[in-house]
């Protein structure tokens, strides 16, 4: 990078200053116009020139809008997931990607705790029950929700996020079983406490299903109908990865029958449209794709994205490139 001439960065949407601050030290930035979603013909207007992207997860960034922009070099998504990227046409244009992977992964585990606990006990559900006046008295039988403790947690996908998941599930005594595509050493499993089990067997033992695969050609529908019919009818699906994991619909008509319990979702197929029935359903805990909102992670992910970039456009290379696909 020469000294005189500072290279040209569009950043989608605004970032915290933690990020901002070291793009604005090395770079010349261009920042979306208001702090929402780009559309995409805006995103299509303002990568011409630029020398590196700055992606949100909603930014689908694919060979057009490389082709926009013929001299880039760099996507950095601030996400750990980043299949709203063509990362095979990226390589093959020699364009280097990055993601934030670390930095949210226990804000990310926290959550997925928060919405198993939340749809169990039957919180969210008891709060809107008691601000509409529905509660006249204590019951013995009354808003039962489901024990956690000593409960099966059957985690999908054993990254950082299902090892932290897992580590969590320690104080509550529960007995974990895993499925991932490649199996722990014995070892690791031994100091996690944990047990592979095949995906199917999985569903089928586990009173509580956390999602924490990447979302891909092949698990796209991962849980669907026939998944959703192995699981128990006391089970829960816990959903903080990525919203094309389930089938949607099938989950509506799996939590209307009581073929399971309830579900705890962050993320969804179609952000930010849910389902139609899905937000009608008192056992669904819906959360707004929170997974790694606090402002510590938040902080965290913009200077990682943010360093991403300026070492890609130094010639430095990242630490954090997402392997071609």
């Amino acid at each position: 990078m020469k000294e005189n001439i500072r290279p040209k960065v569009l950043v989608s949407r605004e970032i915290p200053a933690e990020g901002m601050d070291i793009l604005r030290e090395h770079c010349e930035v261009t920042v979306g116009a208001e702090d929402r979603m780009l559309k995409r013909e805006e995103l299509l207007a303002l990568i011409p020139g630029m020398d590196g992207l700055l992606s949100m997860l909603t930014d689908r960034v694919d060979g057009e809008v490389m082709d926009a922009a013929p001299g880039l070099k760099v996507i950095s998504n601030y996400a750990v997931g980043y299949d709203n990227i063509d990362v095979g046409e990226a390589y093959r244009r020699g364009i280097a990607v990055t993601n934030t992977p670390g930095v949210l992964t226990d804000a990310t585990a926290d959550l997925a705790w928060a919405l198993l606990m939340d749809a169990a006990r039957r919180v969210t559900e008891g709060d809107r029950l008691n601000r509409a006046g529905g509660w006249k008295e204590w019951a013995p039988m009354f808003h039962l929700g489901k024990e956690v403790t000593g409960s099966t947690l059957g985690i999908v996908g054993m990254g950082r996020i299902g090892r932290a998941v897992a580590k969590r599930a320690r104080g509550f005594d529960m007995k974990v079983v895993y499925f991932s595509r490649r199996r722990k050493d014995p070892k690791e499993e031994n100091r996690l406490g944990i047990r592979y089990l095949p995906f199917r067997e999985l569903l089928r033992e586990a009173d509580f299903v956390s999602l924490h695969a990447p979302y891909t050609r092949k698990t796209r529908h991962l849980i669907g109908r026939e998944e959703l019919s192995l699981m128990k009818e006391t089970a829960f699906l816990i959903n903080t990865a990525r919203g094309g994991l389930v089938d949607e619909k099938a989950l509506v008509e799996a939590l209307k029958a009581g073929e399971i319990a309830g579900a705890g979702l962050d993320v969804y197929e179609d952000e930010p449209r849910l389902s139609p029935g899905l937000k009608q359903l008192p056992n669904a805990v819906l959360a707004p794709h929170l997974g790694s909102a606090t402002r510590e992670t938040r902080g965290q992910m913009a200077r990682r994205a943010a360093e991403n970039i300026v070492a890609e456009l130094l010639g430095e290379g990242s630490s954090t490139r997402v392997p071609p696909e």
